[in-house]
């Protein structure tokens, strides 16, 4: 059966196996989740289930998201949808709740969330351009992007679509895969994931095993 879960990433600590190894490790609070939608074929095009994480305030939400979770009992600050076979589709019914329970010591996961933000950056930190030198005359031009126009025929005034250049740097979903599962923790909802993950303290992570 597929293993998913939400959470939220708490911070980084280190964790010692019985060898006495350590290992960099994530923890991140995960679940309970609830189920807000049981997704099918005849209904929606496709199998899939919608959970619920979190409590948020009626007043913030609007009028069609508080009828949504209704048949769920409550009011959720994050929302997130997990695509499962229909036999495991056919499991499960709105308002279930999923727990760490179905995680386990060594399991392999993907994890995937936003990084963090970073703004606008030149192509030094964006690309990790080599930048120039400052020898033969130049003298303020460590950082600059260089030429940023075209060979030959490119080379008519206009910049070749898909040039790497300064802009807007990070804010994507990043997806890492084949992580190790070090700890779970049942009694207060963590989970312990070796190595680092991408985002700010208190991202939305999504747990896919």
């Amino acid at each position: 059966m597929k293993k998913f879960i939400l959470g939220t990433k708490k911070g980084m600590t280190q964790v010692f196996d019985a060898d006495g190894r350590a290992y960099p490790a994530t923890v991140l609070s995960a679940g309970p989740v609830v189920v807000t939608q049981v997704k099918t074929v005849d209904t929606d095009g496709y199998t899939a289930l919608q959970v619920g994480l979190g409590d948020q305030k009626e007043s913030r939400l609007g009028k069609a998201l508080v009828g949504h979770f209704k048949k769920a009992g409550a009011n959720f600050r994050y929302v997130g949808e997990f695509c499962v076979s229909a036999e495991e589709a056919a499991k499960f019914k709105v308002g279930d709740k999923i727990d760490l329970s179905t995680f386990a010591t060594g399991d392999n996961v993907t994890v995937r969330s936003e990084s963090k933000g970073k703004g606008f950056q030149g192509g030094v930190k964006r690309h990790h351009f080599k930048g120039g030198s400052r020898t033969h005359g130049q003298k303020h031009s460590e950082r600059e992007p260089g030429s940023i126009n075209g060979p030959g025929r490119q080379g008519s005034g206009r910049v070749p679509k898909g040039k790497r250049m300064a802009g807007r740097m990070g804010g994507d979903m990043v997806t890492v895969k084949n992580l190790k599962v070090l700890q779970v923790r049942p009694e207060t909802n963590e989970i312990v994931i070796h190595g680092s993950l991408p985002g700010r303290k208190g991202v939305l992570v999504s747990i896919v095993a």
